[in-house]
């Protein structure tokens, strides 16, 4: 037996969170009825509805994948782009992206049917470190830096402290590399942090998804997780929240 909202999310219709909100509102059946209590558990034999549409359960699967770019972080597109799930036709349960890269970023990305696993990751609360190199226009410094740490004042507020260091500097071309580590997932944070600070961003990947790495991959390729893979990650989203409180 496992909680209603649990299994939704697992299901992949929404976040827990969401879940809990559509259960209240009485938009959920299990076996035909309406249930709003949170508390509800269900077995593998009940047959849920939300919002009249039968919830088909599925084995939770997760997946890393290396996004090309040019690709939108989306289950689909209305303007005709190719998305990241076009990549995973071979897959028979629907997975979704967890977070974004945007249409112009390559990297890793987490893709899974388990959406109580997808909002652990991505809620505030958690704090998983997320890897970019960044080539910029401009020559960085040690007092740029500086700023990247301390957190860049953008128009939807302060971002967090990071971490960030300098790769390369090339004088003659006057552009820079660097590496930069943040927990935040603000809508194209990294590109507006350096635009701020006046380095436009010219090129970004990201290398790394908390200890998930691209090592031996080519954009495209996507490889399923290993079930010790998928635990660490969920316990070091809870020791990052841990450290928070």
């Amino acid at each position: 037996m496992e909680r209603l909202q649990k299994v939704i999310a697992q299901a992949g219709v929404t976040s827990r969170r969401k879940a809990e909100t559509l259960i209240e509102e009485g938009r959920v059946k299990v076996n035909g009825k309406v249930v709003t209590e949170l508390g509800t558990k269900v077995s593998e034999r009940c047959k849920i509805e939300v919002n009249g549409i039968p919830v088909e359960r599925e084995e939770p699967v997760y997946f890393l994948f290396y996004k090309p770019t040019g690709v939108i972080s989306s289950v689909e597109d209305d303007k005709g782009r190719k998305a990241v799930t076009d990549y995973f036709h071979e897959i028979e349960e629907r997975v979704f992206p967890v977070g974004r890269l945007d249409y112009d970023t390559s990297g890793a990305l987490l893709l899974t049917n388990d959406g109580d696993f997808a909002n652990k990751l991505m809620h505030p609360s958690y704090h998983v470190d997320k890897v970019y190199v960044a080539k910029v226009k401009g020559l960085m410094n040690k007092e740029t830096i500086q700023k990247l740490e301390r957190g860049v004042q953008l128009e939807d507020g302060k971002t967090s402290k990071a971490r960030a260091r300098i790769l390369s500097v090339d004088k003659q071309k006057e552009k820079s590399i660097v590496e930069l580590t943040i927990h935040e997932g603000k809508n194209r944070q990294v590109r507006r942090m350096f635009e701020t600070l006046g380095f436009p961003l010219q090129k970004l990947k990201r290398e790394r998804y908390g200890f998930l790495e691209l090592t031996g991959m080519n954009p495209g390729d996507y490889r399923e997780l290993k079930p010790f893979e998928v635990k660490q990650l969920r316990n070091q989203a809870v020791t990052q929240n841990s450290k928070k409180r």
